[in-house]
């Protein structure tokens, strides 16, 4: 079959090289893609980005499946477009994926749906905000309503910081309690009914080591198995999952970000897709044939299955550009690439692009490259992921040095 890959990042260039190695794909084609995807892909320009457009496109690749990588398109209601044409395309409706699309709709769900949850108030303004605050012992969360690429978190140690946050964010706001615990990234498939789930995760989302500084789109996550015990995994799929999606008929990929409290898990946020930096070490882990699973699932057929993996954990550490997150300088040109390959890690391309003229890879985002490696245990994996991670450079490059420590101090203890 033919395979569309909607998205340009890194997440899509771990989506593409999955799928690329299927027996059953004869082809990938990636819009708008990156220059790591153009190498295993074709690339084709992603028109004005609206879900008529990427129809346009599968159309015209003669696409049997396509597959959404980043929340925008689905949200905009690209998976309807394509049904409504009776076009395959794994990922939610408009209407789920508002799961993602809106905090307020999302812990309204989770509220009416006896889902656990931090306790929260919805605010449609600054002032009535404010006035929500004094609900809340500090540490408090602040969220933005709408999509922020993942930005659009902060947690306030006090009033002085609550007042800046929401100065910084868009209203509508959610006002959180702050829950403590561990973080786990958890996301399965789904078909609307049945449910097949990928291995835990844990992004690190602030942007320096210790997790200090502002909230990024991720900058880098490890995935291992002994993240979650058995008995956590079947209450999060009994508790949170299977209600979520018998109660909104989800399909796609359903990403759970939890807080693993003393009280069980409690759901931090809803994504309607899959993360990133999360796909690029679970893709790096997965044995299975993703494709047909994919298209099963597209068909409302998903099989009563699990998904094989590698035994050892695997790392994911995200290069960044200089400023990241706030404004940064594009154009730096990439040196080392082939070194870091050549140490058996996997280098997924993020914001990257060819030069002008004779030049070579350049940067083009503010998340450049996930340097991404596997081992026999945690410590080996994070040893070969910083090691291929040394031989890149770029001006301003910076990346955090202590991704996957907290699972080894965890593990050791």
């Amino acid at each position: 079959m033919k395979v569309l890959i909607i998205g340009g990042g890194g997440r899509e260039h771990a989506l593409a090289c999955r799928l690329a190695q299927s027996p059953e794909v004869e082809r990938v084609f990636a819009a708008p893609g990156n220059p790591g995807i153009a190498r295993i892909a074709v690339c084709v320009p992603a028109g004005d980005g609206s879900p008529n457009a990427y129809l346009a496109i599968a159309e015209s690749v003669d696409a049997n499946l396509t597959v959404v990588g980043p929340e925008g398109p689905l949200v905009a209601g690209v998976v309807d477009a394509f049904r409504a044409r009776g076009h395959l395309i794994f990922g939610p409706t408009a209407a789920a994926a508002r799961l993602e699309g809106s905090k307020v709709f999302a812990k309204s769900f989770l509220q009416q749906s006896n889902i656990p949850t931090a306790a929260f108030a919805a605010a449609p303004n600054a002032a009535e905000a404010r006035h929500a605050l004094d609900r809340f012992s500090y540490p408090i969360v602040i969220k933005q309503d709408s999509l922020a690429a993942g930005k659009g978190v902060i947690i306030a140690e006090d009033r002085g910081a609550a007042d800046a946050a929401l100065q910084s964010l868009k209203p509508p706001f959610v006002i959180e309690e702050f829950l403590a615990g561990e973080e786990v990234s958890y996301i399965v498939l789904s078909d609307g009914r049945n449910v097949v789930p990928l291995e835990p995760t844990q992004d690190h989302k602030a942007v320096f080591d210790g997790d200090t500084g502002p909230n990024t789109g991720g900058m880098g996550a490890y995935c291992d198995s002994r993240i979650l015990t058995a008995a956590d995994s079947r209450a999060i799929l009994d508790r949170i999952i299977r209600p979520t999606i018998e109660a909104t008929g989800f399909t796609g990929f359903l990403y759970a970000g939890l807080m693993m409290t003393s009280a069980g898990p409690k759901v931090l946020e809803f994504n309607v897709r899959l993360g990133d930096p999360e796909t690029q070490p679970i893709i790096h882990r997965m044995r299975s044939d993703l494709a047909p699973l994919l298209l099963a699932a597209a068909r409302g057929a998903l099989p009563d299955t699990r998904i094989e993996w590698q035994a050892g954990p695997s790392v994911c550490v995200v290069l960044a550009s200089g400023g990241y997150p706030g404004p940064f300088a594009a154009g730096q040109p990439i040196h080392g690439i082939e070194a870091a390959e050549a140490t058996g890690a996997t280098v997924f391309h993020a914001g990257t692009r060819h030069g002008n003229g004779a030049a070579g890879l350049e940067t083009a985002g503010g998340r450049v490259l996930g340097v991404t490696a596997s081992g026999a245990d945690l410590a080996a994996a994070i040893g070969h992921a910083y090691a291929a991670a040394r031989l890149i450079h770029f001006d301003g490059m910076h990346y955090r040095t202590d991704i996957g420590q907290k699972g080894l101090k965890r593990y050791n203890d």
